[in-house]
């Protein structure tokens, strides 16, 4: 039996997604109904907008929110302050990315049924150009995130942490929604805070998502650069230790650094070749298991993650700003 869902506040940060949106929504009304579905925009320049605007004339619980901090968690702060009172759930859609059927109502039954704070999910990545499928190889497999759990699937468990996608509103508001100093691994640093306040979160398998890379080399960097910032950000509020993991990208920075000193002695390029041929090699692995030329670039693609992490994580901490203390529990909500 489907359950009801008058008590779930949707929320889908949104920045120029014109492409995902409309299929995106319509499939949601399918599943939701008249839940509220608050589409938070940081300021789209494509006809993200005029969609939304055109979808809720007909199904009014659809809201366009206008997110003036652009970033995702200041807007589903800002539609959960709005919106979220005399609601139980919380679910985040992300707009570049492709759903199971029914996934909000099954969210809701999976963590009705294991009376849970949270429900996290798995993802795949796919790429539809030749780039996009050399950094989907990649980032499915263990070369390009290191055996995350919600990268991998399996059976389900509890976590640390996961894909955002369904948790209390109550637990959210108690660990002080996200903390909106952070761009970047702002849902690792919620997950901890609410394992903090003793909130579990379970690692659904059978609802695994479909999320659509980086498109070029340059915005691949970016992103990724970002997300070993926010990593160590996390890390330096929270006094964390850095997960084994997360240590093998680190050694790239001084690989790539004594390059510089090649002409004192060659043998100084040998650990960036160690670490060049056998991601290369793996690269090779993947795209003859694919059996797909566009695949054999994933090792490319991996290196450029590694690279990428591992210099946003050191800058971070060797000269960011550290963060600030964590956000506090919210105050009562009001009605909107």
């Amino acid at each position: 039996m489907k359950p009801d869902l008058s008590d779930v506040l949707v929320v889908i940060p949104c920045l120029n997604e014109e492409a995902h949106l409309p299929r995106l929504l319509g499939q949601l009304l399918d599943d939701v109904g008249s839940a509220t579905i608050v589409v938070a925009d940081g300021g789209s320049t494509d006809r993200s907008r005029a969609i939304v605007a055109a979808v809720a004339v007909e199904h009014p619980n659809v809201i366009l929110l206008e997110n003036p901090a652009r970033a995702q968690g200041p807007g589903i702060n800002l539609a959960v302050k709005r919106y979220g009172a005399e609601r139980q759930w919380l679910a985040r859609i992300d707009a570049h990315a492709d759903y199971p059927q029914a996934y909000v109502s099954t969210l809701v039954s999976r963590a009705t049924a294991l009376g849970v704070s949270s429900v996290v999910v798995s993802m795949e990545t796919r790429g539809i150009g030749c780039f996009q499928r050399a950094v989907a190889a990649a980032q499915n497999s263990v070369l390009g995130t290191g055996g995350s759990a919600h990268r991998h699937g399996g059976e389900g468990r509890f976590v640390d942490h996961g894909h955002h996608a369904l948790m209390r509103i109550d637990a959210f508001r108690e660990a002080g929604g996200y903390c909106e100093s952070f761009t970047h691994n702002e849902d690792a640093e919620l997950d901890h805070r609410i394992g903090l306040n003793g909130g579990k979160i379970w690692l659904e398998p059978s609802l695994s998502i479909i999320y659509y890379p980086r498109g070029d080399p340059a915005s691949l960097f970016r992103q990724y650069r970002k997300y070993g910032q926010g990593r160590a950000r996390n890390q330096q509020r929270h006094k964390m230790p850095i997960k084994p993991r997360q240590l093998a990208p680190l050694v790239v920075v001084p690989a790539i650094l004594l390059l510089l000193l090649i002409p004192v002695w060659v043998g100084f390029a040998l650990p960036f070749v160690g670490w060049a041929g056998a991601s290369i090699a793996f690269g090779l692995y993947l795209g003859i298991r694919a059996r797909s030329g566009c695949v054999v670039w994933g090792g490319i693609a991996a290196m450029i993650m590694h690279s990428a992490w591992a210099f946003g994580y050191l800058h971070q901490r060797l000269f960011g700003r550290p963060p600030g203390a964590s956000p506090t529990a919210w105050p009562a909500m009001e009605h909107p």
